[in-house]
């Protein structure tokens, strides 16, 4: 699929057909994530992906009783893994870069799941400290995205979007 076309296509998905996501389907994805930029090539986040469906459950359960997340067929979660970056950057390693890195990692799971015929949908709303105890993540990990990829069953209305105009000042 072309770039641009990927970018027309994707929209947040919350229904999701009862078809597994194939295993070569999720390993591009983990490429592409692997592909991703990140502060100094540190690649400060760790990925964990949720194909168990008890522990889909538990994610759901923790992001705020999503209950979609738990019927996708592949839930990836993505967290900031700060004393990655500690060791080049320091404080501002622990406080952004780790988190950037971990989003745009996430931004590129998505994408490329899109460009794979697939649906996504970013969920940035979930209780942190049960998110980790249920996936029994280190202490230092901290949560950033939970993406949910399936084939889609619904066909979303496209959502208006702010102009040109109104986002961007050219200076």
């Amino acid at each position: 699929m072309e770039f641009f076309e990927v970018l027309r296509k994707r929209h947040s998905i919350r229904s999701y057909q009862k078809r597994p996501v194939e295993e070569e389907k999720i390993r591009a994805i983990m490429d592409a994530v692997r592909s991703a930029p990140s502060a100094g090539n540190l690649q400060a986040y760790e990925v964990l992906v949720v194909l168990d469906e008890v522990k889909k459950t538990e994610v759901a359960r923790w992001a705020l009783s999503q209950w979609f997340i738990a019927e996708a067929p592949a839930v990836f979660v993505f967290f900031a893994n700060p004393s990655r970056s500690a060791v080049k950057y320091g404080k501002r390693g622990t406080e952004l870069y780790c988190i950037q890195d971990a989003t745009i990692a996430c931004a590129y799971a998505q994408l490329s799941a899109v460009a794979l015929g697939l649906g996504t949908c970013w969920v940035g709303a979930f209780e942190e400290a049960g998110l980790k105890a249920s996936l029994s993540t280190p202490r230092e990990w901290k949560p950033i995205a939970i993406l949910t990829v399936g084939y889609p069953a619904e066909e979303p209305i496209p959502t208006p979007r702010r102009s040109i105009e109104d986002i961007f000042t050219i200076i």
